[in-house]
């Protein structure tokens, strides 16, 4: 099974094969004369037509047709001026231009509806709030772009949208058809084997150059093979060749070679040119793609087995609807993503991204296929060859469907089919086996464990003092995430405030809890190995507030309970920053670790007889105030029914715990409760 790139799309509109291209394009128009030369425009241009749009769209559009667009558009157009499009705004009315793009302050149309001129406008009216002419006269200065006429018109032949192209467009070199030509007459027709030898010697003639006299054979043989393959000869081979008296020698020579897959790889290369093949993505980046060489293993491949060439276009365009159970033919489609793609995107970014990809992939199947540059009639009519801006952008839809993405994909599904059967045929005696021992032997077994062995396993619990907890919730107050690692430990990932608070809820183990562990712990990905979220790997907890509630839901002391007897694996010192320093009422204070980053740390608490609660439900707060961003950033909890049991002592998690207890009482659901 392999990876590639593959553009899974729709096409139910575009049967892909050259002739249906050329069709589409059959409405293309002629040449045009050279234009007049481009006028400069800011580089702020295109920035300033975006937002210009997106003020129209919000607000201008709405003032003009509800305040403006009764007289100055649609069926009533006072003063000779139309606003109902921008060709109306530009051109202006009876008293002259309205508008000067980017000037509002020069504009007519501002200082009428501003009451800077008369006649005020809208005439008869009151004046537009302030906020709107300030929104219009934005709008003016950022170049007064329209996404669409106020008033919809019929279809105007002469619009860019609609614009067709005289009979004669189908004149273009690129849409004639390939023809047939008799080979020219030579003087020297003895020198002629080939009917291509009759063209070469006629360019020849007419040059007054005389050919070249026939290459000796070790000279022909490193030429055919460089030609052909791209790499030299053995020299056993050449001295094969040169010493054979065979008539055929060279025809066979040739025929060895274009049956050699190395054919296929050298000729692969002047196709993956054109298809602007790459195995990385381009742009500043330029990160690889470690699955691209799918299609180039395609291309070689489709040289070696001399496939037809329509078949060679459509799988290349839409390998995935013409052949969707074809490994090779979803490998074709690597043409249509082959281009240039940036791989960090902003989201400002993505719809100007997905469109330069959409123009990269029309713009190449017109280059590669019909000999067309389409890309240049993606901002206007093709100067050049046939292609109106509109047929541009009919073309472009056909890809808007197409989707970037890699599948799985099978390369021999019928060795993949052997092999799998085989499998089966092996698997099977070895399922059945199973099945038969899980239901004449193994509740035998189970409850001969469940009367010998669990009682003895359940008192085993003396030997690991300390459970570990399995919160409910885990939440920090600055927004960081927690991400549990499967030993009972959550790292922290995500937003790391100066100061914060952890808080834990969940359900205590039953029985007698006397002692609380919180464990700090390291973790590659934290800074020099945490076990702190500091840049130095430190962490500065400043309090620790253990809170039960009552059988009642009250919380028994809204201050916490009294924890005692505080000790550490390790304190930065005595003081301030020592475990101790975690029960005073100073902020500033706390437990920390420097210098001994990268290791794993633990600190335990002993506990007041705890209130009654019918749940057993607790909350554990955490505050992170000594230094800034000094949380911990792996950290585990565990209690114990043990007033005072090594700070390294081994620990069971809490649901093995809940079991094992369950099988020392003899309870009838200590099965269900350790499948739980």
């Amino acid at each position: 099974m392999h990876r590639f790139l593959v553009l899974p799309c729709d096409r139910a509109r575009f049967a892909v094969a050259p002739l249906t291209l050329l069709v589409v394009l059959s409405s293309v128009r002629a040449e045009e004369p050279p234009p007049a030369a481009p006028k400069t425009v800011s580089a702020k241009h295109a920035a300033e037509q975006a937002q210009g749009l997106a003020l129209f769209k919000e607000h201008v559009r709405s003032i003009l047709a509800q305040r403006c667009l009764t007289c100055h558009g649609g069926d009533d157009v006072q003063g000779e001026f139309n606003l109902a499009d921008r060709d109306g705004l530009l051109k202006g009315g009876e008293k002259g231009k309205a508008i000067v793009p980017g000037k509002h302050r020069e504009s007519r149309l501002y200082k009428l509806i501003a009451h800077a001129e008369q006649p005020h406008m809208p005439y008869d009216e009151d004046k537009l709030p302030d906020a709107e002419i300030e929104q219009i006269a934005k709008w003016i200065d950022l170049g007064a772009p329209y996404d669409k006429p106020l008033v919809e018109t019929a279809a105007d032949a002469s619009d860019w949208r609609w614009k067709d192209v005289p009979e004669s467009a189908r004149d273009f070199w690129s849409f004639q058809p390939l023809i047939r030509v008799p080979p020219p007459a030579v003087a020297n027709d003895a020198w002629c084997r080939t009917g291509i030898d009759r063209f070469i010697l006629a360019r020849l003639e007419s040059a007054g150059i005389a050919p070249n006299v026939p290459a000796d054979r070790l000279t022909l043989i490193r030429r055919v093979y460089f030609d052909l393959v791209g790499l030299p000869p053995e020299p056993g081979v050449v001295e094969e060749f040169v010493a054979s008296d065979d008539p055929l020698a060279y025809e066979k020579l040739v025929d060895r070679l274009l049956a050699s897959p190395h054919f296929g790889e050298r000729w692969a290369r002047h196709w993956l040119d054109v298809a602007r093949f790459a195995e990385s993505h381009g742009f500043e980046q330029d990160y690889d793609r470690p699955h691209a060489y799918h299609y180039r293993d395609f291309v070689i491949r489709a040289f070696n087995d001399d496939m037809p060439y329509e078949q060679f276009v459509r799988w290349q365009l839409a390998g995935d609807e013409f052949a969707a159970d074809d490994p090779l033919a979803l490998m074709a489609t690597g043409f249509v993503g082959a281009g240039v793609f940036p791989t960090q995107i902003t989201k400002n970014e993505v719809e100007r991204t997905r469109y330069d990809a959409l123009d990269d992939m029309l713009a190449t199947t017109g280059t590669a296929f019909l000999g067309l540059t389409i890309g240049c009639a993606r901002c206007h009519d093709h100067k050049f060859d046939p292609i109106p801006q509109g047929d541009y952008y009919r073309l472009l839809s056909t890809f808007t469907t197409t989707v970037r993405s890699n599948i799985e994909l099978d390369l021999n599904p019928e060795e993949t089919r052997r092999r799998l059967e085989g499998w089966q045929r092996q698997h099977e005696p070895l399922a059945a086996a199973l099945e038969t021992f899980e239901r004449e032997t193994l509740p035998g077994r189970f409850a001969t464990w469940l009367s010998v062995e669990a009682p003895k396993l359940a008192a085993s619990q003396e030997m690991t003092p300390w459970i570990v907890l399995e919160p409910q919730k885990l939440e920090a107050a600055g927004g960081a995430k927690f991400k549990p690692l499967g030993d009972g430990s959550f790292l922290a990932e995500g937003a790391n405030p100066d100061h914060d608070t952890y808080t834990v809820t969940g359900r205590l183990p039953s029985g007698d809890v006397r002692a609380l562990r919180v464990e700090a712990m390291s973790h590659p990905s934290l800074p020099a190995g945490g076990p702190g979220r500091a840049s130095n790997g430190n962490f500065g907890l400043s309090a620790l507030t253990l809170l039960i509630p009552t059988a009642a839901g009250e919380t028994a002391d809204p201050d916490g309970l009294t924890l005692a007897s505080p000790r550490a694996t390790f304190q930065q010192n005595e003081g301030n920053l020592s475990i101790a320093a975690t029960l005073d009422e100073h902020p500033e204070t706390g437990w920390a670790v420097d210098p001994q980053f990268g290791k794993d740390h633990a600190a335990a608490f002993e506990l007041p007889e705890l209130p009654a609660s019918g749940e057993g439900q607790f909350t554990l707060m955490l505050k992170f105030s000594v230094n800034k961003q000094h949380a911990i950033g792996r950290l585990r909890f565990s209690v114990s029914r043990q007033s005072a049991p090594p700070l390294d002592g081994s620990s069971l998690p809490q649901s093995v715990s809940a079991a094992l207890d369950a099988l020392a009482a003899g309870t009838p659901s200590a099965l269900d409760v350790m499948h739980r």
